[in-house]
């Protein structure tokens, strides 16, 4: 049996990954008053008169929405919000277990973005925040902005900034090991959806200054008219050396590939084409852009996928629980951009210089240093920056 027919099994066993467990003890006359009626009209008359109560009073402070339209689940496309629900469960499941933050599933059956935006703004009073998941881009680009403006809770958008995050952190360490520096070194991405676009921006603010860009047609040029806005917005800032061609062009001469895009479109020519000692992170998922033993064969010195039996995973898991807790916790307004930047920091911290090596860039998943380290860096972030409330 192979890991996707022994998980299908398990999901009719499990029949759901998480549930509800009350944290008040109702055996009794006096713990039901004290738990609901009459006893439960005091707390909500408190929060009626101090809003900010309801913090502390609920379970709010420690409740995350996790919100999809089920248009991008995985890499299985638009399978619809139901579809994506055994998705937004496992997500839920790891939020408990990586940062002890409770989550919700949330899958809406409309991909109009006024009516998402609307739904989630009308439900996150019950919510310490919105993580968004499994949007299609561009509608998640719009969506995140609007609820940005809209809620006044932390909302984030997984596929995007803690994609962003965690590719950071691993370039953080791989920057080391190739002695080079990241002011001085050329990029590019191959995929400009939601989580390329925001890889870009995020190591752009950590010091890249020459960063290309290329979808599926090729090259992202200033002036190209069938660009969308985030593409075109993209465009203004990057590939200062206005180059055009396709992805082989882009990586002549550059020193870090990565990829968030599609299977075995990387050739080993491509990747001989490099820069000496160039860094791959190929994180196209089951099937990496180019598989790791290809690119080290073809002279990449530091090579990361998406994949759990290859070493350096770059994994999500790694950043949205810690910053979620670390948000929560200082009641964050937002999770700004010194925040994903001090969580990059944090998860490449966690490698020390006596680890580091070519298949050792980033933390194992499972190293229980990595909540922590994250949300104390998130909330120090968040205080420093004025996005904290307490």
């Amino acid at each position: 049996m192979d890991i996707r027919e022994a998980s299908l099994q398990k999901h009719y066993e499990w029949k759901g990954k998480i549930e509800v467990v009350s944290r008040a003890p109702i055996t009794n006359s006096e713990e039901l008053s004290l738990a609901y009626t009459p006893g439960v009209a005091e707390p909500c008359m408190a929060i009626n008169k101090d809003y900010d109560l309801s913090f502390k009073l609920t379970r709010r402070n420690n409740l995350v929405a996790v919100v999809t339209d089920g248009t991008a689940v995985l890499g299985l496309g638009d399978i619809g919000p139901e579809a994506g629900m055994p998705v937004m469960e496992g997500k839920c499941a790891l939020f408990k277990e990586f940062g002890d933050v409770d989550a919700f599933p949330l899958c809406i059956r409309s991909k109009d973005v006024d009516e998402i935006v609307r739904t989630i703004y009308l439900i996150s009073g019950s919510f310490g925040g919105i993580n968004l998941e499994d949007i299609a881009a561009p509608r998640c680009f719009e969506i995140e902005k609007r609820l940005k403006e809209l809620c006044d809770i932390p909302v984030f958008h997984d596929d995007q900034h803690g994609t962003a995050v965690v590719v950071a952190a691993a370039l953080i360490n791989a920057l080391k090991i190739v002695k080079k520096d990241i002011q001085d070194i050329k990029v590019v991405i191959n995929g400009a959806g939601s989580a390329g676009i925001a890889i870009a921006k995020h190591i752009m603010n950590l010091g890249v200054k020459h960063l290309t860009l290329c979808d599926s047609v090729g090259i992202i040029c200033e002036g190209d008219e069938r660009l969308n806005s985030e593409k075109a917005a993209m465009a203004a800032v990057t590939n200062r050396e206005h180059l055009t061609g396709k992805l082989a062009d882009a990586m002549k001469g550059t020193d870090v590939f990565i990829g968030v895009s599609a299977p075995n479109i990387v050739s080993e020519e491509m990747v001989a084409s490099m820069n000496k000692d160039a860094i791959v992170l190929a994180m196209s998922n089951p099937t990496p852009e180019i598989m790791p033993d290809l690119a080290k064969k073809a002279g990449a010195r530091v090579v990361g996928t998406g994949r759990s039996d290859f070493p350096n995973q770059i994994n999500n898991v790694l950043c949205f629980p810690g910053i979620f807790r670390g948000a929560l916790d200082c009641r964050a307004k937002e999770i700004n951009e010194d925040m994903k930047i001090a969580a990059s920091y944090a998860i490449a911290s966690l490698v020390s210089d006596d680890e580091l090596n070519e298949d050792y860039i980033i933390p194992f998943a499972f190293d229980k240093r990595i909540g922590s380290t994250v949300a104390q860096a998130v909330m120090d972030a968040a205080r420093k920056s004025g996005a904290a409330r307490q």
